[in-house]
């Protein structure tokens, strides 16, 4: 069966999919395209990685629409179905044959090679030669973010553009405003063995029901669309012969059945469905109104933000017998909670049930490392435990993690189906990994969880488990996989001779941290809890960091850039007869995170950066910094050395670290951190961190208390406690500095974009209209914007009514130099006014 999918999840081995009417798959890593099991087949030969092959999240995003084929079904233990897909173009296009094509076809391709005029891409199709130009797949390879150029095992979405030698060569675009545009026709001569999911047509409507309706597309084809798939925002208005635009959502073999959708965000090939905010996942809604009930299916609900939502059937009531139909009549409230999201139905599905409404946890997400959970045995096995926690998810609990001691037969003490108490050591949303321990010392442990290098403070006491003894030392493990050694000197007040002999692997030890190097995720740590950490006991400094110590912090140098990478700038200290090399994490390029990204993409190596602050020497190199907040924090001794010269209510500036779940660590110069609980984040309610605070943020924090046992900072980052009084000062003080980081950005944009450059906020533009979209924007064109996509939303297009083709005077509203977006505006109120310009005095 051939059906139209949505990539819900991608991992490095199989990526999720999600189907219509809520059902999901998986597509397994061998059945992407040949090339790439190719390429897999090669690695496990030869024993490394081949250049050519890329991970899986290296090459597919969330939210991609992709043709499947349904390779098998299995049905496990505990009754869920699992459906097992394949996205390669031989199995997908198998109906399709070379004589078969036609210019304007729309069907899905598998880079196969990448050469130098672009790309040879497998359609599937035996006999045929399909090739994709560069200048075709641009567009496409800038908006997917994936890279400089496609990779081999790529999924494509193809549009057939040219047909020669009776299709054994054919050539392909990917272009996404040309694939947008494309729509089936009679004369593309498509067949009930080779129609393609993902086709979009103009169809006409032969019959309304009350579950959906039946339509005729394509002359003689008919398919169904069901009440999950209609607009439902004109699902009243339908009626016999009424035509409409349709996608092809699945093909059935040998019934030929087809099925469609009508909703808006299929309707151009290439489109992605919505998808739903992280926050709504496992929300539990007091009040869901019933929007309509089907009996043999489920019942349709609105929630609270006016979305819709579906409820299986069975998980309207706690039984089948306590199921009451009465009491989901049209405008009847519910209490309910989301519990999976359907991208192919743009709906959310929920459940009535008890049980499931006051779950502690739900998916993985919910899980943090160090939370005590409940859970029964499922099996045991040499590697471990296996654990049911709730519904979908499962944790192992390793064989060394079965008991404080290591049970040769863990038979004896568990049984299948025994409730349990374990403690989660590492969690892993992403990848599906849940890690328990039934250690009781670790279970019941009431000292601090060290889940992070970030949290190890010198003087911290905490549990930590033995993994490995030998004549150096030990090595002791904690939560997350954070670890450390514990030296020969520090093992006990009494000299140990021979460690493997006192210790044993598995055994849960309090230890203490002496020190700690986050970056390098090196981690000193001692036995002997009562001592402190003296000047014998610090590492000894490499030749190195003697010689990078004649830096003091703050102190400002020139650098000169010697390479780019990712995440920074590696530099080289002007003026420094040893020719130090330094390092500029991309974030500390400047005090706005947007703005570091501008700057890192419009830097070339050779560029001279001036007035750059020394900030610390962790790690491999010298760390400076471009943070113009932080540098004059430094300047005006606004800043604090050490822990002791901490006092609640100073106003700190330092930038963010990491975000938690649970609040922001904000680290500040001379290496003190401190944390800011959610509580004390923002004026705002906070529901999720991320919303609010990003790496790298600039931040003016306030000391609300002090722990100096433990030696932790607690922050407020609130807007409204944290200003020093003169607001207006600092505002434009920022605003300022903005302006002269993007006068900058636009001096060396100027080298490699000149055209962009031009492009400011105010300025008029004429332009020709290349294309309305079907949510009412437009896509423009002119001399001008060359090379640019420049796009007006629907509000912004003014009264009048445009086509393609037409010349059209434009306001520039916005200029995105990293993704090369251009926003405009067509209303005659905004082009009638003459910009107003703002002095300041200083």
């Amino acid at each position: 069966m051939l059906l139209l999918g949505c990539i819900k999840d991608v991992s490095d081995y199989e990526l999720a999919i999600s189907l219509p009417n809520g059902l999901s798959g998986f597509v397994p890593v061998t059945q992407i395209s040949d090339a790439y099991s190719k390429l897999l087949t090669k690695q496990v030969a030869q024993g490394e990685l081949p250049e050519e092959l890329h991970s899986l999240p290296d090459m597919y995003s969330a939210g991609t629409l992709v043709r499947c084929i349904v390779t098998s079904t299995e049905k496990s233990v505990d009754g869920r179905r699992s459906v097992k897909l394949s996205i390669d173009p031989k199995k997908v296009n198998k109906g399709l044959s070379s004589t078969a094509l036609a210019a304007g076809m729309l069907l899905s391709g598998s880079v196969l090679s990448v050469e130098d005029h672009g790309y040879l891409i497998d359609i599937g199709v035996a006999g045929t030669h399909a090739f994709l130009p560069h200048q075709k797949a641009k567009n496409y390879i800038k908006a997917v973010k994936k890279g400089p150029d496609l990779k081999i095992g790529q999924n494509l979405n193809c549009l057939i553009v040219e047909v020669k030698n009776e299709g054994r060569v054919v050539c392909l675009s990917i272009d996404r405003s040309e694939v947008a545009a494309s729509i089936a026709t009679e004369r593309q001569n498509w067949t009930l063995s080779n129609l393609l999911p993902g086709l979009v047509v103009k169809a006409r409507v032969q019959k309304v029901a009350p579950f959906g309706m039946k339509l005729t597309f394509l002359s003689y084809f008919t398919g169904i669309v069901d009440f999950m798939h209609m607009d439902l925002e004109k699902s009243m208005s339908y009626s016999p012969d009424q035509v409409v635009r349709a996608c092809v959502l699945s093909v059935h073999p040998t019934s030929r059945a087809v099925r469609l959708t009508l909703r808006p965000p299929f309707l151009h090939a290439g489109g992605a469905p919505r998808q739903l905010p992280e926050q709504r996942m496992g929300a539990v809604l007091e009040e869901a109104t019933v929007k309509a009930f089907y009996k043999q299916f489920g019942a349709i609900f609105e929630l609270d933000d006016g979305t819709l939502a579906f409820a299986r059937l069975k998980h309207l009531s706690k039984t089948r017998k306590s199921f009451k139909p009465g009491a989901f009549k049209e405008g009847c409230k519910h209490k309910c909670r989301i519990i999976d999201y359907s991208l192919m139905d743009e709906m959310c599905v929920v459940s009535l049930k008890h049980q499931i409404i006051e779950a502690r946890f739900l998916q993985y997400q919910d899980i943090h490392t160090g939370d005590v959970v409940q859970g029964k045995v499922l099996s045991l096995k040499p590697i471990g435990m296996q654990v049911k926690v709730a519904d979908g998810i499962r944790g192992l609990v390793p064989s060394l993690h079965l008991s404080d001691v290591i049970l040769k037969q863990p038979e004896k003490k568990y049984n299948i189906g025994d409730e349990i108490k374990c403690r989660v050591l590492e969690c892993n949303p992403g990848g599906k990994k849940l890690i328990l321990t039934l250690k009781k010392s670790l279970v019941q442990s009431k000292l601090p969880v060290l889940s992070n290098y970030e949290d190890a403070k010198p003087g911290l006491i905490t549990h930590g488990f033995v993994v490995c003894a030998r004549e150096f030392g030990c090595i002791v493990k904690f939560y997350n996989d954070v670890k450390g050694l514990v030296p020969k000197n520090e093992l006990g007040s009494e000299p140990v001779s021979c460690p493997d002999k006192v210790f044993y692997e598995g055994q849960v030890l309090k230890v203490m941290v002496l020190k700690c190097e986050p970056q390098q995720e090196r981690l000193l740590l001692s036995f002997r809890l009562s001592s402190k950490p003296g000047p014998e006991d610090k590492w000894k400094c490499t030749p190195k960091e003697k010689q990078e110590a004649k830096y003091q912090i703050g102190e400002m140098v020139d650098v000169k850039i010697l390479k780019k990478k990712d995440n920074g700038l590696e530099v080289s200290i002007l003026g420094d007869e040893d020719n130090v090399v330094a390092w500029i994490p991309k974030l500390h390029l400047s005090d706005f995170v947007a703005t570091s990204k501008l700057l890192w993409h419009c830097l070339q190596e050779g560029d001279v950066l001036s007035r750059v602050m020394y900030l610390s020497d962790k790690g491999e190199h010298i760390i400076l910094s471009r943070k113009s907040a932080v540098i004059s924090a430094v300047q005006e001794e606004q800043v604090v050395r050490s822990f002791s010269e901490i006092q609640p209510g100073m106003l700190l500036t330092g930038y963010v670290r990491n975000v938690m779940p649970f609040g922001v660590f904000v680290e500040f110069p001379f290496g003190v951190t401190g944390l800011a609980p959610k509580v004390s984040m923002s004026d705002k309610f906070v529901t999720d961190t991320k919303d609010h605070f990003v790496v790298g943020q600039t931040v003016i924090a306030k000391v609300m208390s002090i722990d100096e046992e433990k030696q932790r900072v607690l922050l407020n980052l609130k807007v409204s406690e944290c200003s020093s009084g003169d607001s207006a000062a600092e505002s434009f003080a920022l605003l300022n500095q903005y302006f002269k980081e993007l006068k900058e950005i636009r001096d060396l944009l100027r080298r490699g974009e000149p055209s962009i450059c031009e492009l400011v906020p105010g300025k008029r533009v004429h332009l020709a209209v290349q294309d309305v979209r079907e949510d009412g924007s437009a896509l423009f064109s002119g001399s001008s914007v060359t090379g640019l996509t420049v796009t007006a939303t629907r509000c912004h297009l003014g009264d009048k009514n445009i086509a393609p083709g037409e010349k059209r005077k434009a306001l520039v509203l916005h200029v995105d130099a990293l993704t090369s977006e251009v926003y405009v505006s067509l209303r005659e109120e905004l082009l009638k006014q003459r910009p107003k310009r703002v002095s300041m005095r200083s």
